[in-house]
């Protein structure tokens, strides 16, 4: 289980949702849009990936109810991901999605493809919004309190894409890429612990 503080949950999404990384693929999907549409497509996208996140804060547990499949396995193959995820970042071998054909597409399009998903709510951002809102370890004051995280989290990945140009600009690929290798580096050590943790739930270890 996920520690629930205010603080581990800011750490945890935002390093999982790593607003830097996202810069490229937001200017690859915009190539060609003025500022304005830009600021549009990211609006659009990050409003879609809290759709999808909140679907499955809501959903996502009673489908595993459903298909009897037990918290501790899900935190257990959900922290493995997320540590796949993390060794991508942390390697530089992240893949980037390619946007939608050159100059084609509505602005909510490019949002929602690549930039909504997966690169905002792709399966490492949402294996951990399910695990930070488990219905039977959490209660409902401390999933609201992570949906307002989550809103706080995406609110500031908008106001990255938002200056996206200039940010690509000052930190060049390079910095970028390096600042995603350290938030792997991170996520990997979340990872680990939870592994852990999941395995002693498991197995009934102490």
């Amino acid at each position: 289980m996920f520690p629930s503080s205010f603080f581990y949950e800011v750490v945890t999404l935002y390093v999982v949702l790593d607003p830097i990384a996202a810069v490229p693929i937001f200017l690859a999907a915009t190539k060609g849009l003025d500022q304005r549409a830009r600021i549009k497509v990211a609006a659009y996208g990050v409003a879609v990936a809290f759709l999808i996140f909140l679907f499955f804060i809501f959903i996502g547990h009673a489908l595993l109810e459903a298909l009897h499949i037990p918290m501790a396995s899900f935190q257990l193959a959900g922290s493995i991901i997320l540590f796949l995820f993390g060794l991508q970042m942390a390697l530089g071998n992240m893949p980037e999605p390619a946007p939608s054909e050159e100059g084609g597409g509505s602005l909510l399009q490019r949002a929602i493809f690549p930039l909504a998903t997966p690169c905002i709510a792709g399966s490492g951002s949402i294996m951990t919004i399910m695990m930070l809102t488990d219905n039977v370890a959490r209660t409902a004051a401390e999933k609201l309190q992570t949906i307002l995280v989550l809103s706080l989290c995406l609110g500031f990945l908008f106001s990255v894409l938002a200056l996206g140009g200039v940010i690509a600009r000052i930190l060049g690929r390079n910095g970028i890429e390096v600042i995603s290798r350290v938030f792997g580096l991170i996520l990997i050590s979340i990872a680990v612990t939870n592994i852990i943790v999941a395995i002693k739930i498991s197995f009934g270890l102490s």
